[in-house]
């Protein structure tokens, strides 16, 4: 029997994010930003329990700090906010020249030690290519910025950097590098962590991030262990348990023809094919424990379209593209809802929750305005300029007047 609307205190309602980098956090903001403006009864940043890993990290730590889905629009795709918040995700694509400068200084005294080795015939020249093994960096780049940026972000006023003073409870999950168990930074024992270092360790993917040293441990990113962790509020008690996840297999067949095939891509798309079917398959077999193991809860799962080939051929460094995915997203779960696959619109109704159907009929509705044709653009940026030029003149006559008469 699946949980009912209670009279006398209103419903636990939980968020559990994915992670998926950059792309990730793309969709889930557009995605988010249609559940606010479609869903009536449900506000994101009054829920009782946030989790997020990776990517997802930031997202879930920032509505717990009363950002609103718009906001995070505005700081992460539009990079125009009012506010002065701005998060640039070529902030994470800074080479790690500490960690590079780090393993670097061991190369001399390995080398001679190597040299040694090989040449008394103690070890093979493979062995002896071995042993330079600690020299390689952990990471190609830098994942500081993400600490530096969130806590400027997250000191603000009227938000916290700190999980015990939050108004409602967030977890961020990272991996323990050392023993390999999920690390629920936010949890009692865990809470001590700034929120930034936490998202920071979260995300820390190995290969592309250094681990991230908290208290003398190191820890890497929490997908490592599980896609979602919604049982870490599920375990907690809810009564609906909403999952955000970002990142699906892509059906190429269904565009056979049309665009190029998976391995025309090469590595990189084979690699990102493998690694979206092997970690939804694992999502799947936990979305389904979840429903077993947890029947009195309600759990709805808000992910994009296999056949969609918008998200997975998508360049996320692109400003431009941004702003196309954060509205594809946008839409794309305005869809979902307005044809309520799987039962969505019941499971809300349980708990207060509708889908407001006038709000997700209308087609004319946009997340973001068109963006500047290059013609508008010149034209304002010429305009900016000639105001620019007008002030600096205005004040060097200004000076030549006060000269004049002085």
């Amino acid at each position: 029997m699946k949980a009912k609307i209670k009279n006398r205190a209103p419903p636990k309602i939980a968020l559990a994010v994915a992670g998926g980098g950059p792309l990730g956090a793309i969709y889930e903001i557009g995605a988010m930003c249609a559940l606010q403006e479609s869903l009536t009864g449900l506000n994101l940043n009054a829920l009782h329990h946030y989790v997020g890993v990776s990517a997802g990290g930031f997202i879930v730590a920032a509505l717990a700090n009363g950002m609103t889905p718009h906001e995070l629009c505005d700081a992460f795709i539009e990079n125009t906010p009012v506010s002065g918040d701005v998060f640039d995700p070529s902030w994470m694509m800074q080479p790690a020249y500490g960690e590079y400068a780090k393993r670097g200084a061991k190369v001399p005294l390995m080398a001679f030690s190597a040299f040694w080795q090989f040449a008394l015939g103690r070890k093979s020249l493979l062995r002896t290519m071995e042993s330079f093994a600690p020299a390689l960096p952990t990471g190609l780049f830098s994942n500081d910025h993400i600490d530096i940026a969130l806590t400027k972000l997250f000191n603000r006023k009227g938000r916290t950097n700190d999980f015990r003073k939050l108004k409602t409870r967030l977890t961020l999950v990272a991996t323990h590098l050392d023993s390999a168990e999920a690390a629920p930074f936010g949890s009692p024992g865990w809470d001590h962590v700034p929120i930034s270092k936490a998202v920071q360790a979260s995300a820390a993917l190995p290969g592309l991030f250094p681990p991230v040293e908290i208290d003398g441990q190191h820890y890497v990113d929490g997908a490592l262990k599980k896609t979602m962790h919604a049982s870490v509020a599920l375990d907690a008690g809810v009564d609906l348990m909403i999952c955000l996840n970002p990142l699906v297999p892509f059906n190429a067949t269904t565009f056979a023809g049309k665009i190029p095939r998976i391995v025309d891509g090469g590595l990189p798309a084979v690699l990102s094919q493998s690694l979206r079917s092997m970690i939804h398959s694992r999502m799947e077999l936990g979305m389904k424990h979840y429903e077993q193991a947890y029947p009195d809860t309600d759990i709805i799962l808000i992910e994009p379209d296999h056949h969609d080939p918008e998200l997975y051929l998508a360049n996320t460094f692109s400003y431009a593209q941004r702003r196309h995915l954060a509205e594809h997203a946008y839409q794309q779960t305005r869809i979902l809802l307005r044809r309520d696959t799987g039962g969505i619109a019941e499971k809300l109704k349980r708990h207060g929750v509708h889908i407001n159907l006038v709000t997700v009929s209308d087609t004319s509705r946009r997340l973001l305005p068109p963006a500047m044709t290059n013609h508008s653009a010149r034209v304002g940026a010429a305009m900016r300029n000639l105001d620019d030029t007008l002030t600096q003149l205005g004040k060097k006559l200004g000076a030549m007047h006060l000269q004049h008469h002085g």
